[in-house]
C-alpha cells in the first residue's frame, strides 16, 4: 500500500524513506567524525570551559562522570562543526519538495546562521566569567560548597549553547520573511511583544538572584539583533515591491 503512495516529487514511500536513511547516515558520519578527534582533545576543551570558574577545583561523584562528561563536551564539539554538513543534509532532504524561492529563502541564511551561533557561543562564554563569580558569592560562609564536575560543566554547556541559538533570531526572521510569513511592518508593530519575550527568554538563561543587570546583559544584545532583523526585512520587502513594479511596468 505504501509503495503505491507518490508524493509531489515523484517518489514513493519506499524511496522517501530510503532518502531520510541515507541523509541521515551521511549527517551521522559529518558528526562523529569531529565528534571522534574532539574526544582526544577534550581535556583543552575542558581546561577552556573551567577557566571562566576561577580555578575551581571540580569534584566526581560517579565513576562514569569521567566519560560521560568528556563524551558530552566531544559530542557537543562535534555537532557544532559538523553544522555545515549536517544542515545541508535536511536541506537536501527537504528540497524537492520546495518552491524555487523557498530553497532560495532557507539555503542562503544557512550561512550566516554558522557564523551567528559562533558568536553567539563566544558572547555566552564571556558572560560566564562574571556569572559564575556571582553564583559562587551567594554561598554563605555557613555552606561547604563541593563543585560537582557533572553539574558545572552541564551549566557552561548549556548556557553557550542557548546564547549560540538565541543569536539565530536574524536567521529565523529573515527566513520567515522570505517564505512571506512576515513582514518589517508587522515586526515593528509587534515590537513591544518581541521585546517581552527575549526579556523572559535572558530571565531564563541567566540563574542569578539579580533579576534585572544580568538579563539586561543578555537582553541588550538581542534587541540590537532584532532591531538588524528588522531592517534586514525591510530591504527584503523594499526588493520585493521593486520587483513586483518591474514586472507590473514590463510590457
Amino acid at each position: 500500500m505504501f509503495d503505491d503512495w507518490i508524493s509531489g516529487d515523484g517518489q514513493s514511500f519506499t524511496e522517501h524513506l530510503d532518502e531520510l536513511r541515507t541523509r541521515v547516515i551521511y549527517a551521522a558520519i559529518a558528526i562523529l567524525v569531529p565528534t571522534a578527534v574532539a574526544f582526544f582533545f577534550s581535556d583543552y576543551i575542558l581546561s577552556l570551559l573551567t577557566l571562566p570558574s576561577g580555578g575551581l577545583q571540580l569534584k566526581a561523584f560517579s565513576i562514569m562522570d569521567g566519560f560521560m562528561i568528556k563524551w558530552r563536551v566531544s559530542l557537543l564539539t562535534g555537532i557544532v562543526v559538523a553544522f555545515p554538513f549536517w544542515a545541508y543534509q535536511v536541506y537536501a532532504y527537504i528540497k524537492p519538495g520546495l518552491y524555487e524561492h523557498e530553497r532560495r529563502a532557507i539555503f542562503s541564511p544557512l550561512i550566516g546562521a554558522a557564523v551567528l551561533f559562533v558568536i553567539g557561543a563566544a558572547f555566552g562564554y564571556y558572560m560566564l566569567w562574571g556569572m559564575i563569580r556571582v553564583l559562587l558569592e551567594f554561598f554563605p560562609h555557613q555552606v561547604d560548597f563541593l563543585p560537582s564536575a557533572d553539574d558545572y560543566i552541564s551549566f557552561v554547556l548549556f548556557f553557550i549553547t542557548a546564547c549560540g541559538l538565541a543569536f539565530q533570531l536574524p536567521t529565523m526572521i529573515v527566513i520567515l520573511a522570505r517564505l512571506h510569513l512576515v513582514n518589517a511592518t508587522l515586526l515593528a508593530k509587534q515590537r513591544r511583544i518581541a521585546y517581552f519575550s527575549l526579556f523572559v527568554f535572558a530571565e531564563v538563561i541567566t540563574p542569578v538572584s539579580d533579576p534585572i543587570v544580568a538579563p539586561l546583559t543578555v537582553l541588550v544584545p538581542l534587541l540590537l539583533l532584532y532591531e538588524i532583523s528588522i531592517a534586514l526585512v525591510r530591504r527584503i520587502d523594499a526588493a520585493r515591491e521593486r520587483e513586483a513594479l518591474r514586472l507590473t511596468s514590463s510590457p
